[in-house]
């Protein structure tokens, strides 16, 4: 099983909706699956919901090395709190993490190009744990646009792109841009669309989340991942 990192085209396009609905589906196919959220900034809800997705017991401390106050870019909430983020932490939880499971996904924070710490981006994160991408980006208007920038940008960084999941897909009120938005980015892109996965809130009971996973096992291409 290989490990992969998830990245979006902006914030707020549902990387951590989807981390969580990938590792819950795994769990259920009977893979050993840990997360990671290497940095986060506002709080430790998308470590927690990552962490009960996979069903894991690991110390949040492990899954999320560092997780600021302030919620803008890592590097600006570090140099706000006075904190030097050590991305040797962060590879060195990521190595103990991929010892204790056989897949471990690990979520970015932002796009690729979201300072870290100075001048460290996402990518040479991404770059630095050796890993595949996912990208996720939103249905609309503008997402030909912010996907295929995405993927330009990871082709310029040498990292690899196993595909898109679109999210947040609402079948009643999509128009032409939803609709044909897919294959623009497939045809151009070079890449596969994985899914196509409708809005979910997240879960916080069982039924929820095996709702979570029967529409992950419905929308995407498990088999193209892993």
């Amino acid at each position: 099983m290989k490990s992969f990192f998830i990245t979006g085209t902006d914030t707020g396009v549902g990387k951590t909706i989807i981390a969580g609905a990938l590792a819950a589906a795994f769990r259920e196919k009977g893979v050993d699956i840990g997360v990671m959220k290497p940095v986060a900034t506002g709080g430790w809800d998308d470590a927690r919901f990552l962490i009960k997705s996979a069903g894991v017991e690991d110390n949040i401390f492990l899954v999320n090395p560092y997780c600021l106050i302030t919620p803008v870019a890592p590097a600006v909430a570090a140099e706000r709190e006075k904190l030097k983020i050590d991305i040797r932490r962060i590879t060195a939880a990521y190595e103990e993490l991929s010892r204790r499971h056989e897949m471990v996904i690990v979520e970015g924070v932002g796009g690729l190009l979201v300072p870290i710490y100075k001048k460290y981006l996402v990518t040479d994160l991404i770059k630095d744990l050796d890993l595949p991408i996912i990208i996720v980006a939103k249905p609309g208007l503008g997402t030909i646009n912010h996907t295929l920038l995405t993927i330009r940008q990871a082709r310029v960084s040498r990292i690899k792109v196993l595909g898109v999941i679109i999210n947040n897909y609402d079948e009643a009120s999509a128009g032409v841009a939803e609709k044909t938005a897919p294959a623009v980015i497939e045809s151009i892109g070079k890449v596969p669309i994985l899914g196509i996965v409708r809005h979910i809130e997240r879960p916080d009971t069982e039924e929820g989340f095996h709702s979570l996973v029967k529409e992950v096992e419905e929308r995407v291409r498990l088999d193209l991942i892993c």
